[in-house]
């Protein structure tokens, strides 16, 4: 492991190698019971999380990493969504963790139930927030309700991967120099809620500082996510065998309410709560409430798919 500090000595990062020999970047910030943050797509380890004061409030340690490609850490061309169980376990290993619960958001929610899947001795619990369902499943149109910015990348990656590599790489190239321009360019996508939540001084910054650190070494990270969400999983959702807590906020666009519905149906010990009045980056909000249950201990059992009222 290679740790990089500040000079007051705050850490800042810390590198590890894979078994294949590539790097990982991650950060922990606060204490307490660990839980992996699984970063959207585009992101990074930096992206929105609640300050250290929450962290420790809550008794959460909260790890964060950047998928390959993305900040820190190095490509891993071909990736699917199942190759982050083997550096979730890295990471883990590195720190010195037996076991840890995970929560993803958006892109990085099937990542965290792939953890779930794969590593059933070591997820003690995972939460998943506005996540995609699966694609290859014919029984949802997979796009109803996206908006067309979605609809155009993920059917691009789906047809046409030359074509998404090009677009990317563009985009990437203008977020590099001007990380504004996509937080621009998705405020003319994305529902009303979710305008509410991005013209928050604070959530704005942190949305800045995770896609400047996202694209930093160029496009990759974003575009083998897209390809590996459109792709097979490879891993089956009935393999999750913890209790598994889905969240979506009612009005959201850029990954529709109807995908947390569906994967409800098909996580054996899943709740799941669909909440009006917010939408895809709602997620952000309710971060702290959903830590705050992955490290709760002794909650009752579930059993199947239940919807909470709120």
């Amino acid at each position: 492991m290679a740790t990089v500090a500040r000079p007051a000595g705050e850490l800042v990062y810390s590198d590890v190698t894979t078994a294949d020999g590539r790097r990982l970047r991650y950060e922990v910030s606060g204490a307490g019971s660990p839980v992996f943050l699984m970063h959207g797509t585009p992101g990074s380890r930096l992206g929105p999380r609640p300050r250290d004061s929450v962290l420790y409030r809550l008794g959460v340690r909260l790890i964060s990493y950047d998928r390959p490609g993305y900040g820190g850490s190095d490509r891993d061309p071909g990736r699917s969504v199942a190759s982050c169980a083997a550096d979730v376990a890295a990471i883990a290993d590195d720190l010195g963790l037996d076991t840890f619960a995970v929560v993803g958001r958006s892109g990085g929610g099937p990542h965290a139930m792939a953890a779930a899947a794969l590593l059933p001795e070591r997820v003690t619990r995972a939460a998943v927030l506005v996540s995609l369902r699966p694609s290859d499943a014919d029984d949802m149109d997979w796009y109803a309700g996206m908006n067309s910015a979605n609809v155009r990348e993920f059917s691009t990656a789906r047809h046409d991967e030359l074509k998404l590599v090009e677009s990317l790489r563009l985009q990437a190239d203008r977020t590099r120099r001007s990380p504004g321009s996509l937080l621009e360019t998705l405020r003319g996508q994305i529902s009303g809620p979710d305008r509410r939540v991005v013209r928050d001084v604070t959530f704005e910054r942190l949305l800045l500082e995770t896609y400047a650190e996202a694209m930093r070494p160029g496009p990759w990270g974003w575009i083998d996510d897209n390809l590996a969400l459109r792709r097979d999983w490879g891993f089956q959702l009935s393999e999750i065998t913890q209790r598994v807590r889905l969240w979506h906020g009612a009005d959201d666009n850029v990954v529709p309410a109807s995908h947390t519905r569906w994967l409800a149906e098909r996580i054996p010990r899943a709740e799941f709560e669909i909440q009006t009045d917010t939408a895809h980056f709602g997620a952000m909000e309710i971060l702290p409430d959903i830590l705050s249950w992955l490290a709760a201990e002794n909650e009752p059992e579930l059993v199947g798919a239940r919807a909470l009222a709120r």
